[in-house]
């Protein structure tokens, strides 16, 4: 696995983002985070296809934060089933990927 991950989910609130966005950082699981939205997110739920506006977070991590940072967002989540995914940074600004690893410790 790559060093360096951004781990990505989507919640219902600008609110529920941003108050997910700031715990990860300040328990010190990401280095950053980014609030987008709303986007509108299409997915099949309970038999059905829903369309609802979410706002995505992408936190910015090293790679050994992964699993708890995954545990935070599941516990502080309001989604019965919250998607997180993590995907590996594969390049990019050494500076920029060291002050990652710095400020996840």
């Amino acid at each position: 696995m790559s060093e360096h991950v951004v781990v990505l989910t989507t919640t219902d609130s600008e609110t529920a983002a941003r108050e997910l966005a700031a715990g990860a950082v300040a328990a010190r699981l990401g280095a950053c985070a980014q609030v987008l939205g709303p986007i509108t997110s299409v997915f099949r739920w309970e038999g059905a296809v829903q369309t609802e506006p979410e706002w995505r977070v992408e936190i910015k991590t090293a790679a050994d934060r992964v699993d708890a940072l995954t545990a935070h967002l599941a516990e502080r989540h309001t989604y019965d089933e919250p998607e997180i995914i993590a995907t590996p940074i594969t390049g990019g600004s050494a500076g920029y990927l060291s002050w990652v690893v710095d400020e996840t410790r």
